[in-house]
């Protein structure tokens, strides 16, 4: 089991272990050491959402890898996603991004990036924690002029907004479009609306306002409702929710209703194949996305590849098979044509296009899927053994599957952070789904459940 690093690189509450300025001063060092690999000095960049510990761990961060002989390329307050593309765009051996996305401010993380901009394999991130836990690299110690340095990149804002906008084809703007933008007091709340506003739409902001504690709170992708209520109250075309780092968008509708990012990732998908740049005819999805969704790419001979929950796992996919777009119900939407990660910017700039080229409204694009029903059922469980490997559960989906037979679908998997086991039924009749949900909450009962 790793100690330190998550499904999303490193997170906890700052100043607490693991988000200790100590460990990200390790962490520094092992990422320096582990980067590099070529001839010649060594740059890594750092940028960071707007949450109060950013500077403590920022400073930690290019402590260590400065004492490593790699200098800092500091960007300050950027998203996730540009992070990823400075690395590629600077030459560098590598990207960190401090943040903890959409949780609440007191909380941080630290997150790394290649060369090339995509996230680290879990090898990669292991290798980094063997390095911190072992005393391999502490001898290392350069001196004089084999310290690192750090610098600020003051046009680092300009060239992210650039590459957004090369997103799109140059004749594309954005003219007659009114847009309300919920920056989540984060990362986003400079670059975004400016991307949208030099593309011609007519941009309204909340949640631009970062003061360190504000992050995400009551706002942003997590908290939709004042957005919802500005698109009315603006009589917007769109609204486009960010979360703390903006690495995904959330969308709301004319009418000032949330819309589903399946049903996103559903209406992008069926422009992409009708325009003939949907690679493979495939959409990457995970494990959590709604068989509704399944059923209408399946219609329009497109496949749904499922991954395990996180965009990571879409990334890995996407990149092992050749295919160019995936998602998340969460906002995060992966347009690997144009970036290594899930951007919340590029995200919104598609819907927008989208939206312009066919002149249909957002909530008339999102009728393209209807989500089937859902029974979502969470369980304690006195502990977690393979599911492959207690038989009653395993009869037990294969009699659920039977029922469904094929109008539905099952999973079955335990929490990753809690003592819990996840039961999800999806069909298109509720009361069979509700009888298949119920049956395997008896068998987990049976099998896994605490005693009394």
């Amino acid at each position: 089991m790793r100690k330190l690093f998550g499904t999303d690189g490193v997170r906890g509450v700052a100043n607490l272990e693991p988000m200790t300025s100590e460990t990200a001063m390790k962490l520094g060092r092992a990422a320096a050491h582990l980067f590099k690999r070529r001839a010649g000095r060594h740059q890594i960049v750092i940028g960071k959402d707007t949450r109060l510990s950013g500077y403590m761990l920022e400073s930690a961060l290019t402590s260590g890898i400065c004492s490593m002989g790699v200098d800092v390329l500091l960007v300050g307050p950027m998203p996730t996603p540009a992070v990823a593309f400075l690395a590629r765009s600077l030459r560098a051996d590598a990207g960190v991004m401090i943040s903890a996305s959409h949780n609440p401010y007191q909380d941080n993380g630290i997150k790394f990036f290649s060369s090339d901009g995509f996230k680290l394999p879990d090898d990669l991130e292991s290798r980094i924690e063997a390095l911190i836990l072992s005393d391999e690299i502490s001898h290392l110690r350069p001196t004089a002029d084999a310290v690192g340095k750090a610098y600020r990149i003051d046009d680092a804002e300009g060239r992210y907004i650039e590459f957004v906008k090369r997103s799109l084809p140059r004749d594309v703007d954005f003219q007659g479009l009114k847009v309300v933008i919920d920056c989540a007091h984060g990362a986003a709340y400079k670059v975004s609306p400016k991307v949208f506003r030099e593309l011609g739409a007519t941009v309204w902001v909340i949640g631009d306002e970062p003061d360190g504690t504000n992050i995400n709170a009551g706002c942003g992708a997590v908290h939709p409702e004042r957005l919802q209520q500005a698109v009315r109250d603006h009589g917007a075309h769109l609204g486009i929710a960010h979360d703390g780092d903006a690495d995904r968008a959330v969308f709301v509708c004319e009418e000032g209703r949330l819309v589903g990012g399946d049903q996103v990732m559903a209406m992008l998908a069926f422009d992409m194949h009708e325009r003939g740049c949907l690679q493979r005819k495939t959409v990457v999805g995970t494990v959590m996305s709604n068989f509704g969704l399944e059923l209408a790419l399946s219609k329009a001979g497109i496949t749904l590849v499922r991954t395990a929950v996180g965009d990571r796992y879409l990334l890995e996919r996407m990149v092992a098979d050749g295919y160019n777009f995936g998602g998340e119900q969460s906002g995060h939407l992966i347009f690997l044509d144009h970036s290594t990660t899930g951007d919340g910017l590029i995200s919104g700039l598609q819907i927008l296009a989208l939206m312009k080229r066919t002149g249909r409204s957002f909530s008339d694009l999102a009728r393209c899927m209807t989500a089937v029903p859902q029974v979502l059922l969470s369980l304690q469980v006195k502990e977690k053994p393979d599911l492959d490997r207690v038989p009653a559960m395993q009869q037990a989906i294969r009699d659920g599957e039977a029922k469904l037979n094929g109008t539905g679908r099952i999973l079955v998997r335990y929490s990753g952070t809690e003592p819990l086991i996840r039961i999800m039924v999806e069909g298109e009749q509720d009361a069979l789904i509700r009888s298949v949900a119920d049956d395997l909450a008896k068998a987990v009962r049976a099998q896994l459940a605490p005693s009394a």
